[in-house]
């Protein structure tokens, strides 16, 4: 309410007051007016001063709980309240979502789950539960190499690392998990998936047909290979082939590196063709060892069937910086856009 229909309040309010017997009645209904109003005025100032300051209180209490978490993150890593466990169990690590993902290193999360679990000698399987669609080949190949060299620095222990797939493990996530001693999954599990894509789009047709041309100057003459506004030439169309053929090998050294002669490549020779299994299909061309749930395996393979969680939970630091990356993120690709 504005001071100006306050002042109209008090003065309606104030026209059937009866003046004091001492004050002609338009100096009592002038003083007493202006009293209000200024009383009133002083009121909502205050209150607007404590919303304020409470406003800053709480922003300052949030800012000390992040760099408080974010401390108490860094100092323990992931599995170090756990390492006082008497009792044997299995150790679980989730594995899901995007292989890649640039709010998330994987191959870390792995590694230091990985460590405190081999670390406690409570620990008698280790499974990585995986439902993952895959992603980039190069966060896969450094997760595959990490996990087997764990695995051989910890050989001494002997705890056997396996792999669970659910929903699906596909690319990427079976390169890494092709490192595991074996493969579980169910018989409706998506397994495989070994090949590699790229792609993009011509966008020269529309540009012609709209009138429009493209001034690309480089220097170097594949320099602007994969601009979708510019045509391909021969050379850079067998650039690509070569690169994805080139990554495609890797993926197939590191799955016959971990499967060994499980694989059944004579009759299934489509196995590295990039296709798709479900369970039952990849048991039968030696992709996966057999079926089981965590549950099952931690229960009849690990023969512990107590079962610990040693995937490291988000901290509220790491989540509040999470998302503030991706809305600083979001505020340059806004800004980018506005200027070009």
């Amino acid at each position: 309410m504005t001071q100006k229909a306050r002042f109209m309040q008090y003065r309606i309010r104030s026209s059937n007051d009866t003046p004091p017997a001492n004050l002609p009645a338009g100096e009592s209904w002038e003083r007493n007016t202006l009293r209000d109003v200024l009383l009133e005025a002083y009121k909502e100032q205050r209150r607007a001063r404590f919303w304020r300051n409470l406003w800053r209180a709480l922003w300052v209490l949030v800012f000390l709980a992040v760099a408080a978490n974010s401390l108490s993150s860094s100092q323990s890593g992931p599995g170090s309240s756990l390492v006082n466990i008497s009792e044997d169990h299995t150790a679980v690590v989730s594995l899901t979502g995007t292989i890649g993902d640039e709010y998330e290193d994987k191959t870390a999360m792995l590694r230091e789950s990985l460590e405190a679990a081999y670390k406690n000698h409570k620990v008698k399987g280790i499974i990585i539960r995986a439902n993952s669609p895959g992603g980039s080949p190069v966060v896969s190949n450094t997760a595959f190499n990490e996990i087997r060299r764990l695995k051989n620095e910890y050989k001494n222990r002997n705890i056997p690392l396996y792999v669970v797939a659910e929903d699906v493990c596909a690319s990427g996530c079976y390169y890494i998990a092709a490192a595991a001693d074996k493969i579980y999954a169910d018989p409706s599990s998506i397994v495989g998936s070994i090949g590699v894509i790229g792609g993009g789009f011509d966008l020269t047709g529309l540009m012609h047909n709209i009138g429009v041309k493209r001034r690309l100057k480089t220097a170097g003459s594949n320099k602007g290979m994969g601009d979708p506004f510019s045509p391909e030439t021969p050379e850079q169309t067998r650039i690509w082939e070569e690169m994805l053929a080139d990554i495609h090998s890797e993926f197939i050294k590191a799955v016959k590196q971990g499967r060994g002669s499980r694989l059944k490549e004579k009759e299934h020779p489509d196995i590295f063709s990039g296709r798709i299994y479900t369970g039952n299909e990849a048991k039968k061309a030696g992709l996966i060892d057999d079926y089981g749930s965590i549950y099952s395996v931690a229960r009849d393979v690990v023969n512990a069937p107590k079962i610990i969680d040693y995937t490291p939970e988000d901290s509220f630091g790491k989540l509040f910086g999470r998302r503030l990356r991706a809305e600083i993120s979001s505020g340059l690709q806004a800004a980018r856009s506005k200027i070009w």
